[in-house]
């Protein structure tokens, strides 16, 4: 199964104060707005989020399509409607699921077994 990019989002109290402090470790921002409520910053290969008001814990976040840079996988990828056939055939629950018949983005959430949440959200 391949899950596509990796990045950690994380719930944040203060955007701004957040930003800054992410900053002075050598990220940049890569896309989003802070007026919004979201971010994402970008150091090299590494990826996180900053989201203010919309997730209660961090989450790990998987992103079916793109690669490390946020760009569209070419020569296809695995759908978030395969992977999540596939996590249900295994027997994980789901917390979240998305329309099996639909296309295009689409998002699942489900925990690891220490109540980790990990959000799988295709963007494409």
């Amino acid at each position: 199964m391949h899950l596509g990019a990796f990045s950690v989002s994380l719930a944040v109290s203060d955007i701004a104060a957040s930003r800054t402090f992410y900053e002075a470790l050598g990220f940049t921002e890569a896309g989003g707005d802070q007026s919004q409520g979201w971010l994402v910053l970008r150091s090299g290969n590494t990826t996180i989020g900053l989201f203010q008001g919309m997730f209660e814990k961090n989450l790990l976040t998987f992103n079916p399509g793109w690669g490390p840079q946020a760009t569209p996988l070419e020569g296809g990828f695995e759908d978030v409607r395969a992977i999540q056939a596939k996590l249900k055939d295994a027997g994980i629950a789901l917390i979240e699921e998305t329309d099996p018949e639909g296309t295009g983005p689409g998002y699942i959430t489900l925990e690891d077994p220490d109540g980790n949440p990990i959000l799988i959200d295709q963007h494409v």
